[in-house]
């Protein structure tokens, strides 16, 4: 299900993604608010590939690469996913980009494109966002999301900052 915006083109996970997705996950710039700042194999990669693959034939959606269209290449990933992968929590929206693709508006767009998707092809009310307490720019996207702040959690086996969103249905 790939998803389109005025500059991006977001496309789930494939494996024809690998080297884009490589760059993010071995950095340790981008893994610093997640994986408990671990980079991942290359083998875990791969895995995450399979899985998001997996996910996206059970449940129609996952992660997507996001894409620029003037340059195809990959600047990002983002997710529509349950919340910390627990099956029938809450929908989770999240990003993550490339470093010198941060400050573009990227995340935000993506994010935009993703609500729209769960709103008008899942039926979703309700999505969440989670960061680190650390990840202001993560804050700041969901704050021009619309997000609002409710509590500090944990997810993922971390203290996380939660934001929510209400999606209001036209019927």
């Amino acid at each position: 299900m790939d998803l389109e915006t005025e500059r991006l083109r977001l496309e789930p996970f494939q494996d024809s993604h690998y080297e884009g997705l490589r760059v993010m996950d071995s950095d340790p710039g981008v893994m610093r608010y997640i994986n408990q700042g671990m980079v991942k194999t290359p083998e875990k990669t791969r895995e995450s590939i399979s899985r998001v693959h997996d996910r996206w034939e059970k449940y129609g959606f996952s992660w997507w690469a996001v894409k620029e269209k003037t340059s195809a290449a990959i600047v990002g990933a983002a997710c529509l996913q349950y919340l910390a992968n627990v099956e029938g929590a809450p929908l989770e929206i999240g990003w993550r980009l490339i470093p010198e693709h941060n400050g573009k508006g990227y995340a935000t767009e993506a994010a935009k494109a993703i609500i729209t998707f769960a709103a008008e092809r899942i039926g979703a009310t309700y999505l969440v966002a989670v960061a680190d307490p650390e990840n202001i720019p993560s804050q700041r996207v969901m704050q021009r999301l619309g997000m609002t702040y409710k509590a500090i959690e944990q997810h993922y086996d971390v203290p996380c900052v939660v934001y929510e969103l209400s999606i209001c249905r036209a019927d």
